[in-house]
Parts: structure tokens; sequence; C-alpha cells
């Protein structure tokens, strides 16, 4: 109940910013549309809206991670993380409130992405909503990522990171944009090695129904997601048992 209680306070805390809502689940929207107008004119691979859909609403989770960095920070530079340090709550109860409407959020931002796609000529069908489900684990690693940054950086040090290192980070490591053989092949070797392009990798797979070439790329974001996710609930327990939140 205490869980709850928290993650329906940081469910408020979200909704009493629109123009922040709006703009994560917006933007992804005004790059959808646009890059898959220039795909209608242009030959360009990526930029066919089977593969940008999932591309794009990868690529929106990104804000998930800033708002997950900035509400948790904000809530340790005031008084109000204090307070609820003195209470009864335990840090499970902390990630679980924290976690929750995030994940919720993620899920909205990639359902808008994909049925936004449909007047764009994508098939909503089976293959959409596993391809959906295939950026769960994605979800929750960028979530895991916020968290992580939250406990331990001030609102502006998560902005930074989570705002424009972790976007472009994404930007060029995904292979949304372009086909990362393009800048090399130890340039591609690393992004693979990364969750970024395995989250995008695994999600058009499934949009093709390639089913078998999904669950290797899969399988690694799911590893990230976990590792991070892990990391981010010892790093927040370990910093509220000696006092430093």
């Amino acid at each position: 109940m205490r869980a709850m209680a928290f993650a329906g306070r940081n469910r408020r805390e979200l909704l009493r910013d629109p123009l922040t809502i709006g703009f994560g689940l917006g933007f992804p929207l005004v790059l959808l549309a646009l890059l898959s107008a220039i795909g209608r004119h242009a030959p360009v691979e990526n930029f066919a809206i089977e593969a940008l859909a999932p591309g794009v609403a990868s690529f929106g989770l990104t804000f998930v991670a800033l708002f997950s960095a900035t509400l948790l920070a904000r809530d340790r530079s005031r008084a109000f993380m204090a307070r609820l340090c003195a209470s009864s709550m335990r840090p499970s109860d902390f990630i679980f409130g924290y976690l929750s409407p995030m994940l919720a959020l993620s899920v909205a931002q990639i359902a808008v992405c994909y049925l936004a796609a449909v007047p764009m000529g994508l098939r909503f069908g089976v293959n959409a909503l596993v391809s959906m489900a295939a950026l769960t684990p994605a979800a929750a690693m960028y979530v895991a990522i916020g968290l992580l940054c939250g406990t331990l950086l001030n609102d502006r040090q998560a902005s930074g990171i989570c705002g424009a290192m972790l976007t472009n980070g994404c930007a060029w490591l995904s292979g949304i944009w372009f086909d990362l053989a393009l800048l090399g092949e130890g340039f591609e070797r690393v992004a693979n090695f990364l969750p970024f392009a395995n989250a995008v990798t695994a999600a058009r797979a499934a949009q093709a129904g390639d089913f078998a070439a999904m669950a290797g790329p899969l399988a690694v974001v799911a590893g990230y997601a976990a590792v991070l996710l892990g990391t981010a609930v010892w790093t927040f327990h370990h910093r509220l048992r000696a006092g430093k939140l």
C-alpha cells in the first residue's frame, strides 16, 4: 500500500507538467511524420514506415529516462525526500513508486507511436503487438538509467546526462536513421554490443514477423535492463541506508 500510494503521487507529479508529457509524446510523432514523408520520396530503407515506427518508438523512450531522472533528482533536492526517508517506507517501496508510473508512460508512448504510424501505412496486427511488447525491456532499461542518474546526480546533472547525452547516444548508436555499417565495422561492432541498436533490431524483426531474428537482440536488451535495474535498486538502497539521498 505504501508503494502504491507513492506511485500514485509520482503519477500525479507527471500529470501536473502537461508540457513535458506533451513534448515527450509529441516530439517522436513529429519525427515519425517528417521521416515518413522523406521515406515516401526517397528509397531509404530505414525510413520505410515498417522500420521507422519501431525505431522512433524506441528513441522516444529516452525521454522517459529523462523524466525518471529529473523527478527523482528533484525529490532528492527538496525536503520531501528527507521526510520520506524518516517514514516506514522501504527501499523497494521507493523503487516501485518511481518505476511503475514510468513504465506505464513508456507503454503509452510506444502505443501512441504505433497507432500514429497506421495512417502512414503501418500494418497493425499481431506483428505490431509483438513488436510493441519487444520494446518493453528497452522501456525498463531506460527507466533504470533514469533512476540511476537521479539517485547519483542533482537535477541539472541528471537532465544533462539523460537529456543531451543519452538522446544523442541513442540517435547515433541505434541505427534508426542510417545503416550502422556506413560508419565502419568497428563502429558497428560497438553499437551492436550496446543495447540501443539491439532494441531497434528486435522491434523491427518482430514487426517484420521474423521472430527468430528478434530473440537474440531482445535477450541482449533484457540483460542490460536487468543489470541496470539491479544497479539502480542497489545504489538507491545503499545511499538511502547511508543517509546520502
